[in-house]
């Protein structure tokens, strides 16, 4: 999807980067043309100040994704869902961050939800970064333990897929 993106918006990288900026943040637009979060709009001039960028550049953006009917159809169904892993400690959770060596590579996820279930631990929340838009994409897994044992950082870090872990 993100090839097809970049094509579309090549002529015009500050468009690029309001799509890029949206899609990190599950921003969708509505019928209107408005860029929301959940369904609540938000203004473009919020929008142009966090990225720099001047708010009709931003309408810009929301105008030619409409016009476009499969950036339409992903846009208008964006969800930004809650992001546990900046609260985690305050509820008692642990967070545990994967980068693997190579994000496009099949079973990653796989192969890590497995030690977590070998060692008994339930899983509050996961997500991964899209390997097409995050610089350095990683796999977040949120358990719900506030201490995890070390066994299970050792098993993590001895998968073949695993470049760096973060605790």
């Amino acid at each position: 999807m993100w090839a097809d993106i970049s094509r579309e918006f090549a002529d015009s990288p500050s468009q690029g980067r309001v799509v890029r900026f949206m899609l990190e943040n599950g921003f969708g637009i509505n019928s209107e043309g408005r860029i929301v979060c959940n369904g609540i709009e938000i203004p473009a001039t919020h929008i142009g100040r966090a990225i720099e960028t001047d708010r009709r550049v931003v309408d810009a953006t929301a105008r030619r994704i409409l016009d476009n009917p499969e950036l339409r159809e992903v846009f208008i169904r964006m969800r930004a869902a809650p992001d546990l892993s900046r609260v985690a400690e305050a509820l008692g959770l642990s967070v545990i961050t994967l980068f693997p060596k190579d994000a496009h590579e099949k079973g990653i996820v796989g192969a890590a939800v497995k030690v977590l279930v070998d060692h008994d631990l339930s899983i509050r929340q996961i997500f991964v970064t899209d390997p097409y838009l995050a610089e350095e994409p990683r796999l977040v897994m949120i358990v719900d333990e506030a201490r995890v044992p070390s066994s299970v950082y050792e098993d993590l870090r001895a998968l073949p897929q695993v470049k760096q872990l973060i605790i």
